[in-house]
């Protein structure tokens, strides 16, 4: 990087959405670069889903099918009762959604799809070690510095930096996000504990309890050698300065293990690690856009992680983003931006709220309007 001082495309953040978006750029003939603050990615112990809204732009990417051999594929979204086990709903995926909604739904550990990701980006356009602290909006660039001392000048700025952004806070001003009162906790599973316990565990499902307490718990491989949960707890606050602190499975029993039901009971005997995080909000944005810089995913709409729809949108935003501007092209990047935000904007919020709501799929209903959507083919609003 030291011989690159300009730039046509800077993407800030290379984390789902941000690798998403430099390689939508990159496959639309734009010259991108990628700026991530991290000095390496580590493979930590994280799942997510990847529905088939989101696997239609994977493959555009050439990605689908990778992604679809590592993750795990599960039959149903399963809704039980945490302590009778009762099933609340039984939401059909499977050959379901490939045949409904177009593409698969895998559930995959992050670093292993984030990996995925990162292998269509050539390297010498992927910078780590780059963190931003700074930005000047000039009248034919942004001149960005970094905590490593290197300015870049670039065309167009992406933010894809996450709640923390600091775009956003160029844009909008300082502003802390809000603790929700809600915590999560991420955790790690025993296999051979978890089959010890002669139980049938589902490769997708969420045990429910009173005040939307609940546990989500999910395989994240093909093979089911790996079980992943992750949790939702409302609690008074959160007083640690980290992003994250250790928790344990004496913690998980505090919290669940009351009359849980026996399947409950074998998962939190069988946990590993656990890590608790704190839920952050903020309030819808009042501009996606100012100049040559524009945002996506939580950057932009920040969602607490109950519809499994979070890095989907930042993925769906990339795209929707990338067809705009190469509708108009990059000279004409304020039509492109208000191409991007009016497409998106109603679409974002509504997951948004519902989310932060954590009422999806409890109960039977219809998800075709999240997954049957085409980010690659829907209408932009022009």
């Amino acid at each position: 990087m030291t011989d690159i001082e300009t730039v046509d495309i800077a993407v800030i953040g290379a984390g789902l959405g941000g690798a998403a978006a430099a390689a939508l750029l990159r496959n639309a003939g734009f010259s991108v670069h990628s700026f991530e603050q991290a000095d390496e990615f580590q493979r930590v112990g994280a799942g997510i889903h990847i529905g088939p809204n989101v696997m239609k732009i994977f493959r555009s990417l050439g990605l689908e099918d990778r992604l679809a051999e590592i993750g795990s594929h599960p039959s149903h979204w399963f809704s039980r009762d945490g302590r009778s086990g009762e099933y609340l709903s039984r939401i059909e995926l499977g050959d379901f959604a490939v045949k409904e909604y177009g593409a698969p739904y895998i559930t995959i550990h992050r670093g292993d799809m984030h990996v995925t990701q990162l292998s269509v980006l050539p390297p010498e356009t992927l910078h780590f070690g780059y963190r931003l602290t700074d930005l000047e909006e000039r009248d034919d660039d942004v001149l960005l510095s970094f905590a490593n001392g290197r300015q870049v000048s670039a065309k167009l700025v992406v933010g894809a930096d996450g709640i923390g952004s600091v775009i956003r806070e160029k844009l909008l001003g300082p502003e802390r996000p809000r603790f929700s009162g809600w915590v999560g906790h991420r955790a790690l599973v025993d296999m051979d504990k978890l089959r010890a316990t002669g139980l049938e565990y589902e490769r997708c499902v969420k045990w429910w309890w009173e005040h939307s307490r609940h546990i989500m718990a999910y395989a994240t491989k093909n093979d089911g050698s790996e079980y992943y949960y992750v949790t939702g707890v409302p609690v008074d606050g959160w007083n640690h300065e980290s992003s994250y602190v250790d928790s344990s499975r004496e913690e998980m029993e505090a919290i669940f293990g009351d009359n849980a039901h026996p399947m409950v009971k074998g998962l939190i005997d069988a946990t590993t690690e656990v890590t608790k995080w704190p839920f952050w909000n903020r309030d819808p944005m009042p501009l996606w856009s100012r100049g040559r810089l524009v945002m996506l995913g939580d950057a932009c709409h920040p969602m607490r992680p109950h519809m499994a729809q979070g890095a989907g949108m930042a993925i769906e935003d990339a795209t929707i983003l990338t067809r705009a501007l190469s509708l108009t092209g990059e000279a004409d990047y304020k039509t492109a931006f208000g191409i991007y935000e009016r497409t998106r904007r109603e679409r974002a919020t509504k997951v948004q709220t519902i989310s932060n709501a954590n009422t999806w799929l409890k109960e039977p209903e219809d998800p075709a309007w999240v997954y049957a959507y085409d980010p690659i083919h829907a209408e932009l609003v022009g």
